[in-house]
């Protein structure tokens, strides 16, 4: 029976969403994202919520108006990436074509995009809290001073906006670090930690969970290559030459609203392809990350 690629490509196209929720190290981001509007393309609508605070009640007059403005504000997502494979007809017949592509593009995304997408995620939250003066610069972990550094910000956040769930973003050298400090005994614990369908047991410090890290995906600044040039044809990301290792960032969990869309992937049949005599697929996605300008002051960001 021929394959439905219309349907495979839908299918492949939700799974791949779904894991780059459970498997990038920044996938609970998008749980944030559940009041986003989204319709397809680059765009998505995010709520604005603003509203008038107390007064005083008048026993003549009774209550004093106030106004609620719900406004929904357009945003793009600016990571427009891509890229098409081809099996050849000859290695992959119809039958074993569905297996075949659905490992080859869950192991793209795995190696590839993921890591991509944690690590612009991790860099824009770093430099545009660095811009609003929520970055602290020059700081190298040593297990003497970790815990101190880290509660410290905790707790500025805390005095801010009381003791809301927190996350703590950390890279793993660091990580190891912090786990050096003769005190962390005493403050550390284990947690439940959800990332979509997905939930584990993660380390924390009072209470607040450690999201661990490969460094290489923690840089305040990237190249993202566009595979254009002879010397990129290769793609993805290496880290910019001014950028500089981000320690931890710790942050409220509803700060960030982050998302990804795989839109879209096609699938031609050999027959259908022009260039070879093979299956081509069309991988395309879309992702952003945005803090609205009210959620700055619950987050702290440390880089070396």
């Amino acid at each position: 029976m021929p394959i439905n690629t219309l349907e495979f490509a839908q299918l492949t196209q939700t799974a791949l969403d779904s894991q780059v929720i459970a498997e990038a190290t920044s996938g609970w981001m998008e749980l944030n994202s559940s009041q986003v509007k989204y319709t397809g393309g680059n765009e998505v609508k995010i709520p604005k919520l603003t509203m008038d605070g107390l007064g005083d009640y008048d026993r003549d007059n009774g209550f004093v108006q106030g106004s609620v403005t719900l406004e929904w504000e357009t945003r793009k997502l600016t990571q427009d990436r891509g890229r098409t494979f081809q099996l050849d007809s000859m290695d992959v017949d119809e039958t074993a074509f569905v297996a075949t592509a659905s490992s080859v593009m869950s192991e793209f995304q795995r190696t590839r995009v993921i890591p991509e997408i944690d690590a612009y995620r991790y860099s824009a939250i770093a430099t545009q809290a660095a811009d609003k003066g929520m970055a602290e610069t020059g700081y190298t972990p040593a297990p003497a001073s970790i815990l101190s550094k880290i509660r410290e910000a905790a707790y500025e956040i805390y005095d801010i906006a009381g003791e809301i769930p927190l996350i703590l973003t950390m890279s793993m050298p660091v990580a190891a670090i912090l786990e050096a400090s003769t005190e962390i005994a005493k403050y550390m614990d284990t947690v439940d930690f959800a990332r979509g369908e997905i939930h584990t047991k993660v380390r924390a410090i009072d209470g607040i969970p450690i999201m661990k890290v490969p460094s290489a995906r923690m840089k305040t600044k990237y190249v993202f290559y566009d595979g254009e040039t002879e010397d990129q044809t290769v793609g993805g990301f290496v880290p910019d030459s001014t950028a500089k290792d981000i320690n931890w960032i710790l942050q409220a969990r509803d700060t960030t609203i982050a998302v990804s869309k795989t839109d879209k992937i096609r699938v031609f049949e050999p027959n259908t392809n022009q260039k070879a005599d093979a299956w081509k697929i069309d991988y395309r996605k879309y992702h952003d990350l945005w803090i609205l300008d009210n959620q700055f002051d619950r987050i702290r960001v440390c880089t070396k």
